[in-house]
């Protein structure tokens, strides 16, 4: 370790150099592999006989052993005049054709166009960790010079961000081609290899400049290479390449059943997200059938978000319920084909094997599992942006219980699910919408009646509390509460214009005069209500999303419950009104915290888990504090959930649906705060 650099800048250091090799004396140091490993691609792209420049040589085995099988025309030249000196005298007896040459890489005293191809192992890392890649520049200028026409330059390197950037938008405006060679690791020898996988970037020059880049990446030294148009593609599938080897390194050296590795893949065409492989081992000390090694289970499309395969405990439980030792989760992306479910394991098969946990035999056969062994189906309806929360789209997806539902997905969190509705198929082909791309196949409409998120239907349940009331609203779906609450009217405030003109145009929302839409901020609204006198409504909701996922509460955002706020919206509720907060706070410390400022404020609390969810609905009045086991309340509530049941028949829009909720089951599991 003494011999490590202490600083970048030593790298590019004559004087490091010198001790470095005077320090090694006799002892070869081979740069990210040796000739066995880095001889298929080498004699892929130099030929035995080229003239070959080898820059950087250090005292590398590899020019010998590239002399030994016939390369006699090699060219090997140091900044260190020790390793120079050194390597001469060892090679002058048995390789008297083999010469060293102490040269400055950035200033060479080579005529133009004098080699076919220069060979770096390591020695672009090394000076390009100069500050700015001064010196990286000056050497590939220089290995462009004294390069044929047809001459290739051959590096191998880790292919960190900055260092390769720089040689491919170097070659790149020079006009050459680049090639890219990601180096898989030779099985069973992941505990002594880099943790990063090793790259050999090969730039080929041109008569003529090539008008546009040519940019290609091969996984392995006879891959197929893959067309890339932008450097910036090409950097993504480096860092993928990278990522992936750092987990694969990091898996076959052990297991952590908490340790929730994940790892995206892209399109190797378009450099799009195409699958997200989520890592979840069995917990320790887990009875697992000593042939149940390992398992690869394909989410269905558009149910990525649902807890199961979304969350943390939701992965551990579907590996239990699997039952082996490791299970790779894989979700689908957005805007990607997927032909069907063979086609799929085919495309991931090469890939997952290498996330094998350690120890399963050669021959194991992997069993890929999925929901009813299907895809699923997704389609995308509308997309946009909206300038306060970014890029986003519609889609319809068909669930898991078979039906049909629409979602609304801001893609800065693709895993959370916005608005979600039930649809169901409508005669009149109200919501049937023509895209760019496709128009939909079938005529579909929302189903007011139908709530698909558990806290929605327990914030409605919720309204027993005082019989039948007047919410104001930002969250919940308003349009149940319009069309299936007797004598109801509704305020919603919603912050983002974009969201209102997507929820009329693909959810069904109709405002009148019973459900008004304030567009503002929520916080200002409530201010502006409490100055003009208060006490208007019967029942106040939060249910408001937090932008910040730093935070352990993903609902609502902390200024909604700081303690001016809520003293703002006791203010505003009427003498029996009752405030209704969705909290999502996954930080035990923080909810305790949320909890007593609630608390101060309205003193009766009754609150209800979301099971297999981390929502919880707190259920808050200004009344006198329950006794800890609330038999009081409970009771009267019973009674009250029966008559908002009754109250909840045939919707206001002339039909005669009725809602699919069950109030009473809704509260049986209530608790006193």
């Amino acid at each position: 370790m003494s011999l490590l650099p202490r600083s970048a800048e030593e790298f590019s250091s004559a004087e490091y150099w010198e001790k470095f090799f005077k320090k090694r004396a006799d002892k070869a140091f081979e740069w990210y592999g040796d000739y066995n490993r880095l001889c298929g691609v080498l004699h892929k792209y130099i030929k035995v006989h080229d003239q070959v420049l080898v820059v950087g040589c250090g005292n590398s085995e590899l020019s010998e052993q590239l002399y030994d099988v016939g390369y006699k025309h090699l060219t090997n030249i140091d900044i260190s005049e020790t390793v120079v000196s050194h390597m001469n005298q060892r090679n002058a007896e048995r390789r008297p054709g083999l010469t060293f040459q102490q040269v400055d890489a950035t200033q060479t005293p080579y005529e133009d166009a004098s080699y076919q191809a220069a060979l770096d192992k390591g020695t672009l890392d090394a000076m390009a960790s100069e500050e700015e890649g001064i010196l990286a520049r000056s050497m590939l200028t220089e290995v462009g010079r004294v390069l044929s026409v047809g001459g290739r330059y051959v590096c191998v390197t880790l292919a960190q961000e900055s260092v390769i950037r720089l040689a491919v938008e170097h070659f790149v405006q020079l006009g050459w081609a680049v090639r890219l060679h990601c180096l898989q690791e030779e099985s069973g020898k992941e505990e002594d290899s880099f943790a990063l996988p090793v790259f050999v970037l090969v730039c080929t020059k041109f008569r003529q400049p090539m008008p546009t880049p040519v940019l290609e990446m091969c996984l392995g030294e006879d891959g197929a290479p893959a067309r890339l148009t932008q450097v910036s593609e090409l950097l993504s599938a480096v860092r993928e390449h990278q990522a992936y080897s750092v987990l694969r390194k990091r898996l076959r050296t052990g297991t952590d059943a908490c340790s929730n590795l994940s790892l995206t893949l892209c399109h190797t065409k378009t450099g799009l997200p195409r699958y997200t492989l989520t890592v979840q081992d069995c917990s320790p000390g887990a009875k697992v059938p000593r042939s149940n090694h390992f398992a690869i289970f394909i989410v269905p499309q558009g149910s990525e978000t649902a807890w199961l395969y979304s969350s943390t405990e939701g992965r551990r439980q579907l590996a239990a319920s699997a039952n082996f030792r490791r299970l790779i989760v894989v979700a689908m992306h957005r805007n990607q084909e997927y032909t069907d479910m063979q086609a799929v394991q085919s495309e991931l098969s090469p890939m997952v094997m290498d996330l094998a946990p350690r120890g399963m035999p050669a021959n194991q056969q992997v069993p890929f599992l999925s929901v009813g062994g299907d895809l699923g189906w997704r389609e995308e309806v509308s997309r946009g942006v909206s300038e306060l929360s970014g890029e986003f789209c519609v889609e319809n997806v068909k669930g898991e219980d078979g039906e049909m539902y629409r979602r609304l997905v801001f893609l800065s969190n693709a895993a959370l699910v916005q608005s979600e509705s039930r649809l169901v198929s409508s005669s009149t082909g109200q919501f049937k919408k023509k895209t760019k791309n496709r128009t939909s196949s079938t005529s579909l409409s929302v189903d007011s009646g139908f709530l698909c998120c558990a806290h929605h239907e327990v914030m409605v349940a919720g309204l027993s509390i005082l019989g039948v009331g007047a919410p104001e609203n930002k969250g919940v779906p308003v349009s149940f509460l319009r069309d299936f609450v007797p004598d109801v009217t509704v305020e919603v405030v919603e912050l983002d214009p974009v969201v209102l003109e997507v929820a009329k145009e693909w959810f069904g929302f109709r405002p009148d005069d019973r459900l008004t839409v304030t567009l503002g901020d929520g916080l200002e609204r409530i201010s502006v209500l409490e100055k003009e006198g208060g006490c208007v409504f019967d029942v106040v909701m939060f249910d408001v999303d937090n932008k910040d996922s730093t935070v352990g509460m993903s609902c609502p955002p902390a200024a909604f419950v700081e303690t001016s706020i809520l003293k703002k919206v006791s203010s505003l509720l009427t003498p029996r009104g009752v405030f209704i907060l969705n909290l999502v706070c996954r930080d035990s410390v923080l909810r305790e915290s949320v909890l007593q400022r609630v608390s101060a404020v309205f003193p009766a609390i009754l609150s209800r888990k979301i099971e297999g969810e981390v929502n919880e609905v707190l259920l808050c009045s200004r009344g006198e504090k329950e006794t800890p086991d609330g038999a009081r309340i409970l009771t009267s509530l019973k009674q009250a959930a029966k008559s908002l049941q009754s109250a909840l028949g045939s919707d206001r829009t002339g039909t005669s649906r009725r809602p699919h909720i069950d109030i009473v089951e809704l509260l049986k599991d209530l608790r006193v705060e």
